[in-house]
């Protein structure tokens, strides 16, 4: 899974007018978790068509960097996504950013983004959901 990330000064619409450039082009947004870091906007989605999508970001003047994500299985439960991280940090692996993007029933999925990504498939492959 491709993740894009943009990251810019934060002002009111940021995502409104991330949106309409990616809605202009018939682009579906599948993911999006914006949040402002003293001042600036971090907005991180995933999108039907990546590649539409990146250039139609670009196009737009926004600066729109790339990064591969997997995305993992893991029990709805208090401490399981520490277990996880512990299980990462413990292999030094460095997780650059974990998005929880859906609940569904006893389980979360979550979107996993680290380095080197190949080991930390790996360390999780039993957990792994079919991208």
């Amino acid at each position: 899974m491709k993740q894009i990330t943009i990251v810019t000064k934060n002002h009111a619409g940021l995502t409104a007018d991330i949106a309409a450039v990616l809605g202009d082009n018939n682009i579906n947004i599948e993911s999006l978790d914006a949040e402002e870091v003293e001042g600036m906007g971090v907005v991180t989605l995933t999108v039907d068509h990546y590649n539409r999508a990146l250039h139609a970001l670009r196009d737009s003047g926004w600066h729109a960097v790339t990064e591969d994500a997997f995305v993992m299985r893991v029990k709805d439960e208090p401490g399981a996504l520490a277990r996880v991280a512990k299980r990462f940090k413990d292999a030094g692996i460095h997780v650059r950013s974990i998005r929880i993007i859906q609940h569904e029933g006893q389980w979360g999925m979550v979107a996993v983004s680290a380095d080197p990504i190949e080991e930390a498939r790996a360390l999780v492959k039993n957990n792994l959901q079919a991208e």
